[in-house]
C-alpha cells in the first residue's frame, strides 16, 4: 500500500473545504467521517483538547504521525484517495463546463453548491458537454 503523507491529506482537505463542502460531490461516508472513525483512538488520545475545524485535528495527527495505528494510517490514505477523486471530478467539470460557467454564472460566488445551482437553473441552455460531465461525476441525474 502506498503511504500518503499527512501533509498531503491536510492540503487536500483544504481543497475539499474550499471547493466541495455542501456540494453534490459529497460521498455517503466522506473523508472527514473516514478519518474521524479510523483515527478515533488517536484523536481521543493525542488530540482530545484540540478544537475541531480549520484543519486543527489533521495538524494534531500530523504531529503524532509516528505513533498512529495502521487503522488510522489506512483511514488517512482512504480519505486522501477520496479527496483525490473529488478534485479530479471537479477539475473535469470545470474544464467541460468552463464556457457555461462564464456565460451563465460569472456573477455567482463559488462555493456551497452555488455554481451547480446556477447551471441547474439554466436548464436546457447548458451545453450537452457540460450536462454530460455533471452526469458523469454524479452531480446531476
Amino acid at each position: 500500500m502506498r503511504k500518503i503523507s499527512l501533509g498531503m491529506v491536510l492540503f487536500l482537505g483544504v481543497c475539499l473545504t474550499v471547493l466541495f463542502v455542501g456540494s453534490a460531490f459529497a460521498a455517503d461516508k466522506g473523508p472527514v467521517d473516514t478519518v474521524l472513525q479510523g483515527c478515533k483512538s488517536e484523536l481521543e488520545t493525542f488530540c482530545k483538547g484540540v478544537t475541531p475545524g480549520e484543519g486543527r485535528l489533521l495538524a494534531c495527527l500530523y504531529a503524532y504521525q509516528d505513533q498512529l495505528s495502521g487503522r488510522c494510517d489506512y483511514a488517512l490514505y482512504d480519505a486522501s484517495a477520496q479527496l483525490e477523486r473529488a478534485v479530479a471530478a471537479m477539475t473535469f467539470v470545470a474544464n467541460e463546463c468552463r464556457e457555461d460557467f462564464t456565460r451563465y454564472c460569472s456573477t455567482i460566488q463559488p462555493g456551497e453548491g452555488r455554481l451547480l445551482k446556477c447551471l441547474d437553473k439554466q436548464g436546457s441552455k447548458v451545453s450537452k458537454r457540460c450536462t454530460q460531465a455533471l452526469q458523469d461525476v454524479g452531480a446531476k441525474k
